[in-house]
């Protein structure tokens, strides 16, 4: 199916993939006066006298704004708010479909990282969550850090740390399937921006034998003078063996290849230079960084990728509709390492042993533990 022709036409029919609905009926002069004037100064007053009241009596409990400035939409790069809008009324669709939480999008024109704090917590009182999306590294550190700061409920940069908790559950079960425990495992992160540097933070959790990030300009090793700030900081925890060079440089000899950079960064040759029953989560959208089935011919034995036409999609909708929903629930004021972490273990733990096989590492997006799986353990990581 050409999925660029079916999602014009699905656009175009519908005018948009959102709608706005009343929760309550209006059909009479008593439910408008019930809805609106005059009762709707009493919910006001209480809120007014008690701020929390707001969770209680309006959309806040239950709605998410997504967040961004259109310049880092999918592969498109910088389109600007407008062409983002599309990405950003799917992600709302995706929050609804699989968790029941209300999302909207909101989209900024401005790139002014100072702007666009301001503007998130101008219209922060709306919203129980704030859902950063597709918005360009490195500015979106700075961002999600300082609003993560400000606000008193919780920000997520989705591209970061939904992406991360999804290939390190993903990455938990390719291990447990090629006998491999993570103290052992070497793992190569191609992409050293938002989602790879994320992948890089949250994996450090699981303790692995040592990861080593590559960026375009290099391998991240410690005392490179090209480094950004966010990279400095990884590149002392990581890379042991202070290696230097580039891509191919790094894959030979690993365990793991996770891809979130470019298409067709490598050939099945350069697979075969990693240890045995190699795992490859080729993961760049729509082209990965090296097709399935090369992969397998390079001998890679557990492959992954982002996209939905092949075996073991890393998906984000398996972790942002239900980590939100959670974190609502539980009126988290953020969302902690530890809830990422909860989040993780849960996805992986929702493929049983006798499920487990190299084209079943994942959950399907449409099971529907996944989201309750993944609140129930955000939440309860939260009460902790």
């Amino acid at each position: 199916m050409d999925y660029s022709q079916k999602s014009l036409e699905l656009c175009e029919q519908h005018r948009g993939k959102l709608r706005v609905e009343s929760a309550v009926e209006i059909s009479d002069r008593e439910q408008l006066s019930a809805a609106y004037t005059p009762g709707v100064a009493e919910p006001c007053r209480r809120i007014s006298k008690n701020r929390e009241d707001v969770f209680k009596y309006t959309i806040k409990s239950h709605t998410v704004a997504v967040v961004t400035d259109g310049t880092a939409v999918l592969g498109l790069g910088d389109i600007g708010p407008m062409a983002g809008l599309p990405v950003m009324e799917g992600k709302c669709a995706l929050f609804k479909r699989f968790a029941g939480v209300d999302a909207f999008p909101i989209c900024i024109d401005s790139k002014d990282p100072d702007e666009i704090v301001r503007t998130v917590k101008l219209i922060a009182p709306v919203f129980g969550g704030i859902n950063l999306e597709d918005i360009s590294a490195p500015r979106c550190f700075d961002i999600e850090r300082r609003l993560r700061k400000e606000l008193d409920i919780p920000v997520f940069h989705d591209d970061q740390h939904g992406t991360a908790i999804v290939v390190c559950a993903g990455l938990t079960n390719a291990l447990k399937l090629t006998g491999r425990k993570w103290k052992d495992t070497r793992v190569v992160i191609s992409g050293a921006g938002s989602a790879g540097l994320a992948i890089c933070r949250l994996m450090l959790n699981f303790e692995p034998g040592d990861i080593i990030l590559s960026d375009k300009l290099g391998l991240v090793c410690e005392g490179e003078t090209w480094l950004n700030s966010e990279q400095k900081e990884l590149s002392l925890r990581t890379n042991r063996s202070k290696l230097k060079g580039f891509l191919m440089d790094a894959v030979k000899g690993a365990d793991v290849f996770i891809g979130v950079s470019a298409p067709n960064l490598l050939t099945a040759d350069d697979i075969s230079t990693m240890n045995p029953n190699a795992i490859v989560f080729a993961l760049a959208n729509p082209t990965p960084e090296i097709m399935p089935e090369e992969a397998k011919n390079g001998g890679a034995a557990v492959i992954a990728t982002g996209r939905s036409d092949y075996p073991n999609q890393i998906n984000n909708v398996l972790a942002f509709p239900g980590i939100f929903k959670g974190a609502l629930e539980a009126r988290a004021k953020d969302i902690t390492e530890e809830m990422k972490l909860a989040a993780s273990r849960a996805i992986a733990d929702l493929v049983s042993e006798s499920e487990l096989c190299a084209e079943k590492i994942m959950p399907d997006p449409f099971d529907p533990r996944v989201a309750e799986e993944v609140a129930r353990t955000v939440r309860e990581a939260a009460a902790k």
